[in-house]
């Protein structure tokens, strides 16, 4: 990881809902080489998620499923202590529509990504990350799935046979325990364009973060997340996108493009 010659930068698409938008998506997919596309629990209608794969596959952007509790209103935001088997059908039915979405556009799915309040909860949450972890299995064995370093999740997917492909995050606040910050937080979430681009090249080139207590952290990374309902997405991911080249770091995606 330290001194990588290339890492992938991924970001959330697809998050507009109806007449409410959130996010600029065509600005972000001309940045990031990876897209996690809503599929419609947390947020994204049919509609949206049409114009997002077929946006992303224009530019050769690779899709990414970002499934979610079933949690609109609380943007998948809020932990829901839900049943392993009705979990994996959530899962299972989101990756399953988003990759028919995809595939009428030319493209696929090729990897899975939890969204929010799942994400955070199946790094310990041993249950639900063993249920994620079926519904990718069963719906293409084949698919990498991406997830914090260390967690439950990405220790289930390689037991399973999945590539487990660590992720870190540009705009997010660290513990000392290389956990992110709570939103609930002060500084969970960063809004400066040259702080965050600044932490990413060290991260990618050095493989550490600073954490909000002062603590450097080594965090183990094959891609890069910018969240694109964060405040000024689409700048931090330019700043990124520059401050990596000119560390001479290029973007590549970690899966494969081609359907």
């Amino acid at each position: 990881m330290p001194g990588a010659a290339s890492i992938d930068l991924n970001a959330d698409v697809g998050e507009s809902f109806g007449r409410w938008r959130l996010g600029d998506d065509e600005a972000l997919l001309d940045l990031v080489t990876s897209a996690n596309v809503a599929c419609g629990f947390h947020a994204g209608d049919p509609a949206t998620l049409v114009v997002t794969c077929r946006a992303a596959v224009v530019r050769g952007v690779v899709i990414g499923a970002q499934v979610g509790y079933r949690d609109l209103a609380g943007f998948g935001r809020r932990f829901v202590d839900v049943s392993a088997d009705d979990l994996y059908a959530d899962v299972l039915y989101q990756l399953s529509a988003l990759d028919g979405i995809a595939r009428t556009v030319g493209g696929a799915v090729k990897y899975v990504k939890p969204h929010g309040a799942l994400y955070n909860a199946v790094v310990h949450h041993e249950r639900q990350a063993a249920a994620l972890v079926r519904a990718v299995s069963d719906h293409s064995p084949g698919l990498p799935v991406l997830g914090l370093p260390g967690s439950a999740f990405l220790t289930a997917a390689t037991d399973a046979g999945l590539r487990a492909v660590p992720e870190a995050f540009a705009d997010r606040g660290y513990t000392a325990s290389g956990t992110l910050v709570p939103r609930s937080e002060a500084n969970a979430v960063l809004d400066q364009p040259a702080q965050v681009a600044a932490r990413v090249v060290k991260l990618v080139t050095q493989g550490r973060v600073t954490a909000l207590d002062g603590t450097e952290v080594t965090v183990e990374a094959e891609s890069v997340c910018v969240h694109g309902d964060s405040p000024g997405a689409v700048e931090m991911a330019r700043a990124v996108k520059d401050a990596l080249a000119q560390a001479g770091v290029r973007l590549a995606p970690f899966a494969p493009v081609a359907a």
